[in-house]
């Protein structure tokens, strides 16, 4: 029902945002309609040449589980999959995922809003605290499962270093993506 309402308000905007195209031929030339797919589901947008995915996504898509942090890609709290591979979403322009699937935090979520395992083993290790850091920490681990491989615990934390916590420290972090990956490809 709440995805239905942001999609709702999502598509009034981009209604509004068409007609000015038509008014204005300068703002014509700053945008592109670009076609992805958004946690399974095609998606198709105009958006402004110079917007950043952050944006689209938070603004335009509604996934606020996609957090802006530094802006500079350093911190990691923006972090999306781009066809399974970890991005920081603040620094790649939306324009660029034409053609990608992208999947943001969202789309981890079972059909009823059930968590996922590893979104459940952050939950149950204490691997969060203000939570800011969370979803980019998760979309970090997702990705090394998607890669289908078991990684050491120093190979763990090469791949999650682009992701920053002030709260909680990385231990909990990284006992709960080992956690999973005991789950998901069995004890090592």
């Amino acid at each position: 029902m709440n995805e239905e309402k942001n999609l709702s308000q999502v598509c009034a905007q981009q209604k509004a945002t068409d007609r000015e195209i038509q008014e204005n031929p300068e703002l014509a030339r700053q945008m592109k309609t670009i076609r992805f797919t958004l946690n399974g589901r095609p998606r198709q947008l105009t958006v402004d040449m110079r917007l950043s995915l952050l944006e689209m996504l938070r603004n335009d898509c509604g996934m606020t589980s996609v957090k802006r942090g530094c802006e500079v890609g350093e911190c990691g709290a923006c972090t999306v999959l781009i066809n399974d591979e970890p991005f920081d979403s603040c620094i790649y322009l939306a324009i660029w995922a034409d053609g990608k699937d992208l999947t943001t935090l969202e789309g981890l979520e079972g059909p009823h809003g059930e968590l996922s395992d590893l979104q459940q083993a952050f939950v149950d290790e204490a691997a969060l605290q203000c939570g800011y850091c969370t979803p980019g920490f998760i979309m970090a681990a997702e990705a090394i499962f998607r890669a289908g491989k078991r990684l050491s615990r120093d190979e763990i934390r090469r791949q999650i270093a682009g992701n920053l916590c002030r709260c909680t420290g990385y231990v909990n972090i990284i006992k709960a993506i080992e956690k999973v990956m005991d789950q998901r490809f069995g004890p090592a």
